[in-house]
């Protein structure tokens, strides 16, 4: 008997009923249960779609038009949405993004995870969900003859043009961004061409306190060299009192990575400062501070309430980074233990302990999952053990430390559903029970998604 053959062709234009979302924001709908995922549509909604690509088990299609529209579609309000693709649900409004969030992450631990039976809360979102990025990097080009600033077009490095704004960075930055590029514009600082790998200013980065409206400019340049620097920079502090750094990065190196190894301190400070709650953070050209610190309070407050500490307890903080949970921890134990593979967040981590006067928290730089095991032969226990790891999730060498040093909770901050799921699967069959999870919008109108789950030993009869 032969393979039977998908119910569409490549270039067909159909009408298609949407019932589904995907992760990503894209509508799914189904011909004879053969699924098609659409960009930009939402369940509940009839449209005319041409077939773009036919998989033996799926395709991808095009939305053309609309002719049953949902309650829950808005106009996004950014002039370059669709060729951007930095925001994947513009288009679809902000409760039904929660709801979709808080349904993904439900889904994914009930599949992967096999976790049912536990309550995953209503997602924590923001009262505006915009303009809430504190750091922006603008890509720069040459066109008709002047400098333009944009994002990139997607799945391509080609400059969107007529871009003065994003909705969802802070306004500053793309003043700061605007003025940069019109000053450089004027001085005949030449943008860097990718092909060529010749022309000097490659990106402007900006950087925000969000509490102190203290700014960070940082020229991202291919050479040490930057005709009319000093015009510039004095332009720059004169006409703009919030700024209180202007840095240079240099990436001479041929690369899609934006920042190079080399960074110097042009006018004004090393550092800018925010604040997150009552813990203030120095903030340098390189360091790793999250994006959206309103967001950021309530994923570590939701942390906090899961480790349930009370001032006696001694706490391990796996993936430490530059230190923002191990100190909010630090208010509320006796001993944090923060350990991170980057030595320059292990710097920033110890100066920002510094910063708040905080004595009970130290810092290691090691793999997690090497220096946990060591710590456990030196006789450390913890009673509570927190890991906020990157998208990969932990490394089952980590997860089995953490279930041979047995400590009480374990609370896992997750930015990806699907290795959460995994290592929760993991955690329980080691012994431990999944009581909660809470979702939290970190970035509102895209696909992503934190979570915050509260782990307990099981208790053994």
């Amino acid at each position: 008997m032969g393979k039977q053959a998908p119910p569409v062709e490549k270039n067909e234009t159909i009408e298609l009923t949407f019932e589904d979302i995907t992760h990503d924001g894209d509508g799914v709908g189904k011909i004879n249960g053969y699924p098609l995922f659409v960009p930009y549509a939402l369940p509940g909604e009839r449209a005319k779609v041409k077939v773009i690509k036919v998989k033996k088990n799926f395709g991808f299609g095009k939305l053309l038009d609309i002719d049953e529209i949902s309650p829950e579609r808005v106009e996004p309000p950014c002039d370059v949405y669709v060729q951007c693709g930095g925001c994947q649900l513009q288009h679809m409004s902000y409760k039904m993004q929660l709801e979709m969030k808080r349904n993904q992450v439900e889904n994914t631990l009930r599949k992967i995870g096999h976790i049912e039976n536990i309550p995953v809360h209503p997602t924590i979102g923001m009262d505006d969900p915009w303009r809430y990025r504190n750091k922006v990097q603008i890509p720069v080009a040459k066109k008709h003859g002047e400098l333009i600033t944009g994002f990139y077009k997607k799945r391509s490095h080609e400059v969107i043009e007529g871009m003065d704004r994003c909705v969802i960075t802070a306004e500053i930055n793309d003043r700061m961004v605007e003025a940069v590029r019109r000053m450089a514009d004027r001085l005949s600082i030449p943008a860097y061409d990718e092909k060529s790998h010749r022309g000097i200013l490659r990106h402007i980065m900006v950087r925000t306190g969000r509490a102190t409206e203290e700014t960070m400019i940082v020229l991202v340049t291919r050479t040490e060299d930057i005709p009319g620097k000093d015009e510039l920079v004095k332009e720059l502090h004169e006409t703009y009192p919030q700024i209180k750094s202007i840095v240079q990065n240099i990436n001479p190196n041929k690369t899609n990575v934006i920042l190079g190894k080399k960074t110097k301190v042009l006018w004004g400070e090393e550092y800018i400062y925010d604040n997150i709650g009552d813990i203030r953070f120095a903030i340098s050209a390189k360091s790793f501070y999250q994006v959206n610190p309103p967001q950021t309070k309530k994923l570590y407050d939701t942390a906090l309430e899961y480790a349930n500490l009370t001032g006696g307890e001694t706490v391990i903080d796996a993936y430490c980074g530059i230190g923002t949970i191990s100190l909010f921890l630090a208010k509320q134990a006796k001993k944090v233990y923060g350990v991170e593979i980057v030595p320059e967040a292990i710097s920033d981590a110890k100066a920002n302990a510094k910063l708040n006067n905080i004595d009970n928290a130290e810092f290691f730089v090691g793999e997690a999952e090497k220096v946990m095991p060591w710590w456990k032969d030196q006789g450390l226990r913890p009673d509570v053990i927190v890991v906020d790891p990157p998208r990969k999730g932990c490394e089952e060498a980590l997860l089995e430390a953490m279930i041979t040093m047995k400590p009480k909770r374990i609370v896992y901050v997750s930015c990806n559903p699907s290795t959460l799921a995994r290592d929760l699967r993991i955690l329980e069959d080691g012994g431990y029970e999944t009581k909660q999870v809470q979702p939290v919008d970190m970035f509102p109108q895209t696909g992503h998604i934190e979570a915050v789950a509260e782990i307990h030993l099981k208790v053994s009869n």
